[in-house]
């Protein structure tokens, strides 16, 4: 079975090579650098790891995150980013870390792809859908929970996940292609190629909501 994590952490850094350190990407106040760095942090020290996800600690890994920058250029922190994960880290256990980083990589590859002056959406491939569809049914109540609406989340083919019961604005129908909506549900809603079905102005507001783990 092809592991999409990888094939996207190649892709990745082979476009970080083409655009540069100072490339913008869609991760608000990073540019190429700085996400080249948050990749490898997370993936190589533990101590900055809790920050990416829990605001207490956010300090600690922009610390951590500077220090990386201090010390390693752009081309450096590629690289390392490029060779996976160091053999002590959680992201390197077999099976595990292609899990965690399915999303990840694809994610952040869309991030400096979109972010491009102009770009083209990618047909991939069916089971590379699969996956991302699988890493929506397991976040998208944790992605959702911020949002204002119910939230129905929908395949092309019909199937759906309720990521969020309906609330006082009702509830909106989001579909598209998995890798579409994993884009929509990771707080990347103004690139996300899907249509959103319900009242007009729940649909304005869940365009705006803040998404993400």
């Amino acid at each position: 079975m092809t592991d999409y994590s990888r094939v996207e952490r190649l892709a990745l850094c082979e476009l970080f090579d083409q655009v540069g350190p100072a490339a913008p990407t869609l991760c608000e106040g990073w540019d190429a650098y700085d996400l080249a760095v948050h990749l490898y942090v997370r993936e190589a020290d533990p101590m900055a790891g809790p920050g990416l996800v829990i605001s207490a600690f956010a300090e600690t890994t922009e610390r951590r995150m500077k220090r990386v920058k201090e010390r390693y250029g752009f081309a450096e922190v590629v690289g390392k980013v490029r060779s996976g994960p160091p053999r002590a880290s959680l992201f390197a256990v077999p099976k595990l870390g292609a899990q965690i980083n399915t999303g990840e990589y694809f994610i952040h590859h869309e991030d400096v792809r979109r972010a491009q002056p102009s770009y083209e959406i990618r047909a991939l491939p069916a089971d590379q859908q699969d996956g991302l569809w699988k890493g929506i049914k397991l976040a998208a109540r944790s992605m959702a929970r911020k949002s204002p609406t119910g939230l129905v989340i929908m395949r092309p083919d019909g199937t759906s996940v309720v990521a969020k019961q309906p609330t006082a604005l009702g509830s909106i129908t989001v579909s598209g292609e998995p890798a579409e909506l994993t884009l929509f549900c990771s707080g990347r809603q103004a690139v996300a190629d899907v249509q959103l079905d319900g009242d007009a102005e729940a649909v304005e507001q869940l365009r705006n909501a803040s998404f993400g783990l």
